[in-house]
C-alpha cells in the first residue's frame, strides 16, 4: 500500500463501483463527507446500498437517483426533523428500506468490524423491527439462562466515506469534535474507507494527549482528500456549525417544480470550488455558529 494516500475526490469516486454498499460516516446534519457524497452526485454510480445515520447525504442521493437500497436508524436534519428529499423517496416507494434502531445499526457495523456474521443483543425484541425486517433471526444462548436475543447480522461495508477535522498523508486521522460516535465502526466495517479532511498534513508527530483523538489505524484508510469545508452544509465541530440558512432553502427546493434540478444546477453541477464560493466561501463557513444542545 502507497505511504502517501492523498487522492482528489473524483479519483476516490473513481474507485468506487455501482451496486455496492456504500457507508456514509457522520450522523443526521453532523461531521457528513458532503464534498464526495456531491462527487458522486456528479458521477454515474447507481445502484447503490447506502448504510448511513442519515442526513442531506441520503437525501441528496434518493434525489439522484442513486440508491436501490437504504440501511438507516433515521434520516433527519435535526431542526427540519425529517430530512425532504428522503422523505419523498420513501412515501414513493422508489428504495428499498432496511429501517432499525439505532443500537441495532450500531451493533451491525461492530459485527462487520469484528467479522463477525451477527452480534446478539436485547434491542429490537418485542417491537415492530423485527416485524418489518423478516430477515433478521433470533438466537437463544446455549448456556443454561437459555434467553433470546436479537441476531443483528454484520453490515458490512464496500466502502466507508468520512470527513475528519485533521489527516496526514499517511492516512493517520484526528477527529475534534464533541460528538465523534461511530466513525471508526464505518472505517472498521469497509473493505475501504476515504477520508475526507478540512486540514491536510504531510505527517503527523503525536503526543500522549493529541493520539487520543485518532479514532481508527491508518492501516483502515485507503485515501484521504483535502476537502476545506467539506462537510458543509452540516456541522463540523469545532471548525463550524450547520448552515441552516442553506438547509432552509434545500428543504424548502423538495417542495418546488423541478426543485432538485435547479439546486443541482446552482450548487452541484459546478464543481466544488464554484459550491464553496456560492455558498459563501471559507470565511463565512468558518464563523456559522456551533449548535448548542
Amino acid at each position: 500500500m502507497a505511504l502517501d494516500k492523498q487522492l482528489s475526490a473524483a479519483a476516490a469516486v473513481a474507485q468506487l463501483r455501482s451496486g455496492m454498499t456504500l457507508g456514509i460516516g457522520g450522523w443526521g446534519p453532523r461531521r457528513k463527507p458532503m464534498s464526495l457524497v456531491r462527487e458522486i452526485l456528479r458521477s454515474d454510480l447507481k445502484d447503490l446500498t447506502v448504510v448511513s445515520y442519515g442526513g442531506p447525504d441520503v437525501g441528496m442521493l434518493c434525489a439522484a437517483g442513486k440508491v436501490k437500497k437504504l440501511v438507516f436508524p433515521f434520516v433527519t436534519l435535526d431542526a427540519i426533523p425529517l430530512e425532504p428529499y428522503y422523505r419523498k423517496a420513501r412515501e414513493s416507494g422508489a428504495i428499498e428500506v432496511m429501517e432499525l434502531d439505532e443500537g441495532m445499526y450500531e451493533w451491525g457495523l461492530r459485527a462487520a468490524g469484528m467479522r463477525m456474521s451477527f452480534l446478539p443483543t436485547r434491542v429490537g425484541l418485542a417491537t415492530d423491527v423485527l416485524a418489518k425486517n423478516p430477515s433478521i433471526k433470533t438466537i437463544a444462548s446455549p448456556y443454561a439462562d437459555g434467553e433470546v436475543y436479537v441476531a443483528m447480522p454484520a453490515l458490512k461495508l464496500d466502502a466507508a466515506l468520512l470527513h475528519v477535522n485533521e489527516a496526514d498523508r499517511l492516512g493517520n486521522t484526528l477527529v475534534c469534535g464533541a460528538d465523534t460516535f461511530f466513525d471508526h465502526l464505518y472505517a472498521r466495517a469497509a473493505g475501504h474507507c476515504y477520508v475526507s479532511t478540512e486540514v491536510l498534513r504531510e505527517r503527523f508527530e503525536l503526543d500522549a494527549e493529541t493520539a487520543k483523538l485518532n479514532p481508527f489505524e491508518r492501516y483502515l484508510v485507503t485515501g484521504v482528500v483535502h476537502a476545506p469545508g467539506g462537510a458543509h452544509p452540516t456541522y463540523m465541530g469545532p471548525d463550524y456549525g450547520w448552515d441552516m440558512e442553506h438547509f432552509k432553502r434545500y428543504n424548502a427546493s423538495a417542495g418546488e417544480e423541478g426543485g432538485w434540478r435547479q439546486y443541482v444546477e446552482e450548487f452541484v453541477a459546478p464543481g466544488e470550488a464554484e459550491y464553496l464560493a456560492r455558498v459563501g466561501g471559507a470565511e463565512k463557513i468558518s464563523k456559522l455558529k456551533l449548535p448548542v444542545f
